[in-house]
């Protein structure tokens, strides 16, 4: 059970940068909007009706880990492709996001009522660095600059309703996007390539936990002679 947790609720997010395009090209949130039209209810109602949601979305994404076989081998291109199939299957299936539909989530519910582009870019950072997300790319110094430029030129601080001032900054984004070889109609690519990174980091999870688990049962005297198994052999549905 152990795995299945780490599978279902553990995730370290890595990937080197997604620019933050601007808000026309972001990715669609789901689910949301159609939480916002529920009517308010009691206390007592409204938690039994999220538990009940939780227990929903557990028990498919439980059924779906029991038919699947996952192969724990994060050096396996094949397997982590499986392995990120599967997880794709059990978020559209229990209706859950993905990780980068989470964090464009995040970003706009953490930037709505920012009013300045500077403050909007430094909560950038700050949900970047709280998520573990890497800047590899140094894409944050661009656009640090590339609002400095503009400020500079419009001599006042950039605020997000300043349409002329806007438009320049975005153009000055556009040239970073078109320098860094990141272009809107691509970020499909990017997702999968970020949701790959993500199943290859969970796989790695996977292997680590598994094996120190083999090395604990091992240390038990009636274990002492067996041989420990490839972890690669291991079928997490045995475990479920």
């Amino acid at each position: 059970m152990a795995f299945t947790s780490r599978i279902i609720s553990k995730s370290r997010q890595l990937y080197g940068i997604e620019i933050i395009l601007p808000k026309e090209y972001a990715l669609p949130v789901r689910g949301f909007a159609k939480e916002a039209s529920r009517p308010a209810l009691k206390g007592d109602e409204m938690l039994k009706n999220i538990f009940l949601d939780v227990k929903k979305k557990f028990e498919t994404a439980m059924g779906i880990l029991r038919k699947e076989k996952i192969t724990i081998d994060p050096n396996d291109p094949a397997a982590v492709a499986q392995y990120a199939n599967v997880m794709k299957t059990v978020r559209e299936k229990a209706d859950l996001f993905s990780e980068s539909q989470r964090i464009q989530y995040t970003i706009q519910s953490r930037t709505t009522n920012i009013q300045d582009a500077r403050t909007y870019l430094l909560t950038l950072k700050e949900i970047r660095t709280k998520r573990g997300l890497t800047d590899e790319l140094g894409a944050e110094t661009m656009m640090m600059n590339a609002l400095e430029k503009v400020e500079n030129e419009i001599k006042k601080p950039l605020m997000r309703n300043d349409k002329k001032g806007m438009a320049l900054l975005l153009a000055e984004f556009d040239k970073i996007n078109k320098k860094l070889g990141i272009r809107k109609e691509d970020l499909p690519k990017y997702e999968e390539q970020l949701e790959l990174k993500i199943a290859k980091a969970q796989l790695e999870e996977l292997k680590k936990d598994a094996l120190e688990a083999m090395e604990t049962q091992k240390k038990r005297e009636e274990f002492k002679d067996e041989p420990m198994a490839d972890v690669k052999s291991l079928d997490i549905r045995n475990f479920i």
